[in-house]
């Protein structure tokens, strides 16, 4: 689903990953309709980075449990 958002809607996916201030400034680079591609590239490469955090925290939550 955030996929999605990233793709067609740039600026509210950065919202879902808690990065409102991203978000505004996606939201002013959609704006425009050259601004656009860009936007949600970047969105797409912010949601791989958030996914590989959340990845690492699970793995370093695991390890110091264990």
């Amino acid at each position: 689903m955030r996929l999605f958002l990233a793709i067609i809607i740039p600026w509210l996916q950065f919202f879902t990953i808690g990065r409102p201030i991203a978000g505004i400034i996606c939201f002013l680079l959609q704006i425009t309709i050259i601004g656009w591609i860009p936007a949600a590239i970047w969105s797409v490469y912010a949601l791989s980075q958030y996914k590989t955090d959340k990845k690492i925290e699970r793995a370093l939550g695991a390890r110091a449990s264990g």
